[in-house]
């Protein structure tokens, strides 16, 4: 009956173009909200993985998807080229703003889950050392070895943001990876810590620690879908389909979605959102 009533609004032919950028979080998101929408009776096509942020962007401002997840941090730096900011809340308000000011795309509610960067150890080296929070790090790093990327090392979000906001973290060694190869060097017990994305499945798979960021060091990486107004017009029902959702994308689910899809099982990101939400039935 309430898909009924949702396609008795949509003239013939009209469909819901649902993107996503090309990594496994933005494919789980894609598939989720496509899903969701189905459930409300409308018709969708998908037109998930399609590149970078930039990508995705101009396929907006061309017209030819109507809605994608993107996140709180890129919009802000990327898109909008305005400078680092750390308060989620104003974060969210600012690209909410002027997404809506320079490109008529509207801002949905934001999950509270936050992929920014993070540093993780395993839990033995957490116990041994008594880390629970990044000021707990940066006071025991002289005895600690670190796994990194280059670009950690220099970028203003990344170590450079550690050392203003809490002073300390010189490393006993530092260790450059590549950046697939951060948690092999904690597990090969070549780094006691390694920077991380606070979603990553890596942490689920080798049950590491990942410390709090009490000072606030990192920038807020919230998601949330944004949706070209001239679509949320069409079709009205899509914001309250997806606020619905956002709720329940935690830390913790997100982790275990980017588990299922990048480890050892290799989950299509379909079957996942169908086992997410027979578990999370959403009215």
């Amino acid at each position: 009956m309430f898909g009924a009533a949702a396609l008795a609004g949509c003239s013939h032919g009209q469909r819901i173009r649902v993107g996503s950028k090309d990594f496994s979080e933005e494919l789980f998101l894609g598939e989720l909200y496509a899903q969701l929408l189905e459930r409300r009776g409308l018709p969708v096509e998908r037109k998930l993985s399609l590149g970078s942020t930039q990508i995705a962007m101009a396929a907006m401002q061309r017209g030819e998807i109507d809605l994608y997840p993107e996140y709180t941090g890129t919009a802000l730096l990327v898109v909008l080229k305005r400078p680092v900011a750390y308060d989620p809340r104003a974060v969210y308000e600012t690209v909410k703003r002027d997404y809506q000011e320079r490109y008529q795309m509207t801002w949905l509610a934001a999950a509270p889950f936050n992929d920014t960067q993070a540093l993780s150890a395993t839990q033995e080296t957490a116990r041994r050392f008594g880390l629970r929070t990044l000021s707990d790090v940066s006071r025991a790093a002289p005895q600690l070895r670190i796994a990194v990327t280059s670009e950690f090392l220099n970028r203003p979000d990344g170590l450079p943001a550690l050392r203003h906001a809490y002073g300390g973290f010189t490393f006993k060694n530092v260790v450059q990876v590549d950046i697939g190869l951060r948690y092999q060097a904690l597990i090969d017990k070549r780094a006691d810590i390694a920077v991380a994305f606070s979603t990553d499945g890596e942490i689920i798979q080798y049950r590491l620690v990942v410390f709090e960021d009490d000072k606030h060091a990192f920038p807020p990486y919230q998601v949330a879908p944004v949706v070209r107004d001239e679509a949320a017009q069409r079709f009205p029902v899509i914001g309250p389909a997806l606020d619905a959702v956002a709720p329940l994308l935690t830390d913790a689910i997100i982790r275990g979605v980017n588990f299922a899809i990048n480890g050892p099982q290799k989950r299509e990101p379909a079957d996942v959102v169908r086992e997410f939400l027979q578990k999370h039935p959403i009215a």
